[in-house]
């Protein structure tokens, strides 16, 4: 903690936030499947979860809006570039990890069914991710989308706020490494659909002023009049 002395000397400029938002929710995730990079669009639910977002962040000043090019991520990005009045850019590498073209798009009853030790070494408590046939690859997965959070961050210093409408895979990754923590299980954090996660980047950081505070997570008080669905399980 800063001393009253230290306080009164310090003057901190305005951060710039970065807003990190969960697609709605879409079919994949009614269904309870596998997405990675299969396609399900926006159920009722998600295209009223993205315009309660699009509101939310109306009042935000921000002044650009990235999207992963998968339609459920787009299609939160369109609702909210229509209400920020800003048009979306997409960017590949804010896609959701790969988990392999055998497994993406399954339900996890039909993965358990089919490899029961992928969900034995899930529910588990081992610190290392699961192997799932032709997957991207985890560290890849945190190479491309830390480069490309970090190119658009650069881009964009100068910005009050600039939007990401992604998937709960890239937040985490980015969350972990600017939290300087290993990409590892547990994950000590939930990524929800229709969230919004800020982390405060400092124009000039010093020893008072870290280069990035995370400042929010799983923020999804916009969502409250929305009814959630139940959680499916397992079983």
């Amino acid at each position: 903690m800063l001393d009253d002395e230290h306080s009164a000397l310090v003057c901190y400029p305005t951060p710039m936030r970065l807003l990190l938002v969960r697609h709605a929710e879409s079919q994949g995730n009614a269904e309870g499947r596998l997405q990675g990079r299969r396609e399900f669009p926006l159920t009722e639910r998600g295209l009223e979860q993205a315009q309660a977002l699009a509101s939310r962040l109306a009042g935000m000043h921000v002044a650009a809006v990235y999207a992963s090019p998968i339609q459920r991520a787009l299609q939160t990005a369109l609702a909210i570039g229509r209400e920020c009045g800003v048009d979306v850019r997409t960017d590949d590498r804010l896609q959701e990890y790969d988990f392999g073209a055998t497994l993406s798009g399954l339900t996890w009853r039909e993965i358990r069914d089919r490899q029961p030790e992928l969900v034995a070494a899930l529910v588990s408590n081992r610190s290392e991710f699961p192997h799932y046939p032709g997957e991207e690859g985890r560290d890849a997965f945190r190479e491309r989308v830390c480069a490309a959070i970090t190119e658009i961050v650069e881009r964009h210093k100068a910005d009050n706020a600039v939007a990401l409408v992604t998937h709960g895979g890239p937040i985490v990754v980015h969350l972990m490494a600017t939290l300087g923590r290993e990409y590892a299980r547990p994950i000590p954090f939930s990524i929800e659909n229709g969230s919004i996660t800020t982390v405060e980047l400092a124009a000039s950081p010093s020893a008072f002023t870290p280069a990035a505070v995370v400042t929010g997570i799983n923020d999804t008080c916009h969502l409250a009049h929305i009814e959630p669905r139940a959680k499916l399980r397992v079983d």
